[in-house]
């Protein structure tokens, strides 16, 4: 069964989540370090996990399964993800695909690398309009891609 995983304590599109996930009729898992308000609905469940590095994305890793979706700006989190067959997408609607995650796990190092050397490095740009249309699309195009290959699969 398709589920969608939210790496949920800065995740700036719950909303849309909610209301792409309820057209399709599917269930969200929030993952988060504390406690926040959700909206009425059976197929919306907070987990709340400890607080610590990775605790979040250990719980998500652990129980995510192929072709769920995950989403999260967090790339090493992706990249583990992937490998355990699920659809990554970033907050700002770009995909994580084992085509591009190793380029963007180097660039992540390496601007790690200049911060920790003093050098400055600029932080990620603003959330836009563009980055939340850009999500709802990736979003939806991914629900139908699993649901296509599903159908699909089922007939064999």
């Amino acid at each position: 069964m398709l589920d969608i995983y939210i790496d949920a304590d800065a995740c700036p599109v719950k909303q849309e989540i909610y209301r792409v996930a309820t057209r399709y009729g599917l269930d969200v898992i929030l993952v988060s370090n504390s406690w926040m308000r959700l909206p009425e609905s059976s197929r919306i469940k907070l987990v709340v996990v400890d607080k610590g590095a990775d605790v979040a994305d250990d719980w998500i890793v652990e129980n995510v399964a192929p072709n769920d979706i995950v989403v999260s700006g967090d790339i090493p989190l992706a990249s583990r993800c992937l490998k355990k067959g699920a659809l990554v997408i970033g907050n700002t609607g770009r995909p994580f695909t084992d085509d591009n995650i190793g380029n963007a796990l180097s660039l992540r190092n390496l601007l790690a690398d200049l911060r920790e050397q003093g050098v400055m490095t600029s932080g990620p740009k603003p959330f836009s309009k563009k980055d939340r249309s850009r999500f709802l699309q990736a979003l939806d195009e991914a629900i139908v891609k699993i649901q296509r290959a599903n159908k699909i699969n089922s007939y064999r």
